[in-house]
């Protein structure tokens, strides 16, 4: 069975195998047919063939080249913070992959857990969610999570995230790489926010740099860190990182990119003895908490740690006889903030209804 890890390693080129390179080959004749129908899709919207549907209201979207973490929630807490400081009645739609019932998915209930304020509709039909958070919430503008791909909603605003530690989906379209479409459709974006630019040197961030402006010389440039702030458990109780910092710690995430997150960890100055991955939206099972609590249990360690996006999945405050924490992160700039505030200063929400 192919894992997410074995699969990750046959398209990165890390796997040498003539299995891995025969298998290397098929994803390759793959990947051209989805690009065909991508570009097919996209001069469609284009050349108006396919309809946009502007609601009434500004649209920010927030979204990924690549398939995978980029650190995209982080980044729309903090959208919907600032607008939130200046008074601005804001909605947040999504598609709602991988839901969890009623409480929506991973990603909705981090953002009801720390913006309990902002209504987020989750709905596969996003000009549907965009009227009714304007008809049912007065919303004065809507972020749009995850946004690039969906092409129905007029945007006023395209944010695209671009992960550091692989900003270009090792140069190929899914399924032979983990670009959900041609870099050069980078073209729509308004704004390229390089996520985790803390990570790499700035040599490597001037290079990123210069190959994206190929594709989209106007755009605005930013970079952030996702800075590691505090931890906290599943009853909402808070702990400091110095806590843990030197002690040995295990890990674990269904995130993904679960490198990013161990790098996190040891920015810390925690010791990561053991790491655990699971793939991204993960559904932890009554077996899988069973199992990861006798993994933790093998270990000498102070604390078990994972990503909020776990810990709305999980709600213990121990696995095994270790405490459960998450780690909480918050997005930094480190080029190009006062920038974006300026583009976002100019977009004009709607005037307050009575």
């Amino acid at each position: 069975m192919l894992t997410a890890r074995s699969y990750f390693n046959i398209i990165s080129g890390r796997s040498k195998s003539p299995g891995a390179t025969l298998l290397r080959g098929l994803l390759w004749a793959a990947e051209i047919p989805y690009c065909w129908l991508i570009q097919i899709r996209n001069r469609a919207y284009d050349r108006g063939r396919f309809r946009t549907y502007w609601v009434g209201a500004p649209v920010i979207s927030v979204g990924n080249l690549t398939l995978g973490g980029t650190g995209k929630t982080p980044f729309v807490i903090w959208l919907a913070s600032w607008y939130r400081r200046r008074g601005v009645r804001a909605a947040i739609l999504s598609r709602g992959y991988a839901a969890l019932g009623a409480g929506g998915n991973d990603e909705a209930r981090e953002l009801a857990r720390v913006l309990p304020d902002i209504p987020h509709y989750q709905d596969p039909d996003r000009v549907q969610a965009a009227r009714r958070a304007i008809e049912e919430q007065k919303a004065e503008l809507l972020l749009l999570d995850d946004g690039f791909q969906h092409r129905r909603l007029h945007r006023d605003l395209d944010i695209v995230l671009l992960d550091a530690l692989e900003p270009f989906g090792y140069g190929h379209v899914f399924p032979r790489g983990t670009l959900r479409e041609p870099v050069e459709e980078l073209r729509r974006a308004h704004v390229i926010v390089l996520s985790r630019a803390n990570f790499i040197e700035p040599e490597a961030r001037a290079e990123i740099q210069q190959q994206v402006h190929r594709y989209v010389p106007e755009a605005l440039w930013a970079e952030i860190a996702h800075r590691p702030r505090r931890l906290i458990n599943a009853t909402g109780a808070e702990e400091q990182l110095s806590a843990l910092r030197r002690q040995p710690v295990a890990a674990f995430c269904g995130i993904g990119n679960p490198l990013a997150f161990r790098l996190t960890l040891e920015e810390c100055g925690f010791r990561v003895i053991a790491f655990c991955e699971f793939p991204d939206h993960y559904i932890y099972g009554p077996r899988d908490l069973e199992r990861l609590a006798q993994w933790a249990n093998r270990f000498e360690v102070k604390a078990v740690l994972c990503t909020p996006k776990d810990l709305v999945k999980i709600s213990r405050e121990h696995l095994g006889e270790r405490p459960l924490w998450a780690l909480m992160t918050e997005v930094e700039f480190l080029k190009g903030g006062e920038a974006l505030e300026e583009r976002l200063l100019a977009i004009k929400p709607l005037p307050p209804l009575p």
